[in-house]
This record gives C-alpha cells, sequence and structure tokens, in this order.
C-alpha cells in the first residue's frame, strides 16, 4: 500500500517552520535566520520513500497587522494551507503566547482533516514553563496530537514523521520520487542571496529588498564546468541602494561572496556570481511588481 499526502505547516513568523522543514526533509530548503518574516513564498518539500510520499508546504507566517500589498500576499500563501491540506501541523514555540479567542485558532478548529499541533524550543523548556503551556494548550483540543519538538536539535523529528505518514491517506506519487521540491534551482538561489541580505544589513533594508535572477548558465571552463549567475537586487529607495553596495563597494562585494559560497555548497559547482542593485519605488504596494516577483497570480 503506497500512501501519500499533502502536509501543510501554520504559524506565527519566527516559530522555527522553516527550520522544521529542513529538519524533516534532511535539506536546506527554506532559508532561516533570527529575523522574522524570512519566508515571503509557499515552498514545497518532497520527502518521497518506497511506499510513501509527504508533500510538504512551509508558508509565511501569519502577520496580523500587514502594512503592505506584499505581507497580505505573504498571509494569503499561509492561509491557503487551510483549503488543500491533508494534514495540518500548526507550529508554535515554548515562548509564544496566545489568547484563547486568537482569530487563528477560528480558521483552523473546524478543519476535517488531522491537525498536529508542535510546541517547538523543546531543548530550552523549563518544568513550570511546560506546565502552564499544557495547561493551555490542553484547552484547545481540537488537535489530534501534540509533539514537543526541537527543529534546531532534530528532537522528535523521526516520531513526527513516523506519526504523519500513520495519517496520511492511501494514494499515489505526486512528483517524481526523486525530485524535492516544484521550485527551480532559480528560486532556491535567489533565496540564498536574500538570505544573506537578511544576515548582513540591518532596519529596514532586508525588508525592502527583492531579488531576482536574471541569469543561469553553465558553462565550461578550463578548470572544470562552472555556473554564471546573474540576479538582481531591488529596493524601494536609493539611499537602500547606496546602503546595500556600500563605500566603494565593499557591502555588495561581502555580500557577493558569502552568497556564492553558499550558491556552491547548494548546487555542488563552481560560481561566478554578479550583482546588480535596482529601485523600484514602493514595490511592496505595487500590484505589478508583485506580480511579476511572484506574489500575486
Amino acid at each position: 500500500m503506497h500512501k501519500s499526502g499533502f502536509v501543510n505547516i501554520l504559524g506565527r513568523p519566527n516559530v522555527g517552520k522553516s527550520t522544521l522543514l529542513n529538519a524533516m526533509m534532511g535539506e536546506r530548503m527554506s532559508i532561516i535566520t533570527s529575523k522574522p518574516q524570512t519566508t515571503r513564498h509557499r515552498i514545497i518539500g518532497l520527502l518521497s520513500g518506497d511506499d510513501y510520499q509527504i508533500v510538504f508546504s512551509d508558508t509565511p507566517g501569519v502577520i496580523y497587522d500587514p502594512h503592505y500589498k506584499m505581507q497580505k500576499a505573504m498571509n494569503s500563501f499561509a492561509y491557503s494551507t487551510l483549503e488543500d491540506a491533508d494534514v495540518l501541523l500548526f507550529v508554535t514555540d515554548i515562548y509564544e503566547k496566545y489568547d484563547d479567542d486568537d482569530p487563528i485558532f477560528e480558521k483552523i478548529r473546524n478543519l476535517p482533516i488531522p491537525k498536529i499541533l508542535l510546541i517547538n524550543k523543546l531543548d530550552q523548556i523549563t518544568p513550570e514553563k511546560q506546565a502552564n503551556l499544557e495547561e493551555f494548550w490542553g484547552q484547545q483540543d481540537y488537535f489530534q496530537d501534540t509533539i514537543y519538538i526541537s527543529a534546531k536539535e532534530d528532537i522528535n523529528i523521526k516520531n513526527l514523521i513516523l506519526t504523519i505518514k500513520n495519517l496520511l491517506p492511501e494514494g499515489p506519487a505526486y512528483y517524481p520520487k526523486d525530485q524535492l521540491s516544484d521550485r527551480p534551482e532559480r528560486f532556491f538561489i535567489s533565496e540564498i542571496i536574500r538570505e544573506k541580505i537578511l544576515e548582513q544589513y540591518k532596519q529596514e533594508i532586508p525588508y525592502s529588498s527583492e531579488v531576482v535572477v536574471t541569469e543561469f548558465k553553465e558553462k565550461e571552463h578550463h578548470k572544470g564546468p562552472i555556473v554564471h549567475i546573474f540576479a538582481e537586487i531591488y529596493v524601494s529607495r536609493p539611499t537602500q541602494k547606496s546602503i546595500i553596495i556600500g563605500k566603494q563597494g565593499k557591502a555588495i562585494k561581502a555580500l557577493g561572496t558569502e552568497a556564492r559560497k553558499s550558491i556552491e555548497a547548494f548546487l555542488e559547482k563552481k560560481v561566478f556570481l554578479e550583482l546588480f542593485v535596482k529601485i523600484k519605488e514602493n514595490w511592496r504596494n505595487d500590484e505589478k511588481w508583485l506580480k511579476q516577483f511572484g506574489y500575486k497570480n
């Protein structure tokens, strides 16, 4: 008997959803930083075995007070997980606090599918904290199971995958078994560059930036094949462009170096990376550019 299904991950920003996906996949599928709103798009990860295929869907964290059309689009990605799941993973962590009437509970309470509550950062829990969590979450009785995990430390991840497999319906593989995602390599390369922007720059810069890979070509070189990648970094204002580039181009050179190293590890090939910075004012509220950047259909 072959089992398959769609397992969607939902939760607030910065609770470890992307770390969880990477841990379950055993691959680097989503970018991870300590900054909130790291994930902007819905990312599919495919975990396959001889008798199963799990189609994971990692989404942006739910933003309760979106300020831009981009953030509203991110919320639509997140809530789309409520429409097509066979199993829902609701991720929180030991530090998060919810009110009993939180609107997110209303959205998931009546879903006619198995729902698993995942409480992340088990490696940092205390007996007092666990008692408080069990008192609160015990009242949310619409979850079929509660599992304490540490996505970062890989605690209870194998148990979680086994639980998911037991809940999957019988069905065929939806994707080739050797495929890891429905996203092309260009998408993951742009995400790696954006991750380095999140790590290197402060304040508004990371949230005003978008990355588009414009050229991706493998060429022969006397030392072996090398992938030529050209990418454009879009920002909202001229001052942001100056910050991205830095004095005498030092900042963008450092960004390019770190991004190239990670892209080479991802592709397992030598890479030549060139970055360009462009200005698109107010792109986070511009329907045309949001569509071009993949936030709108």
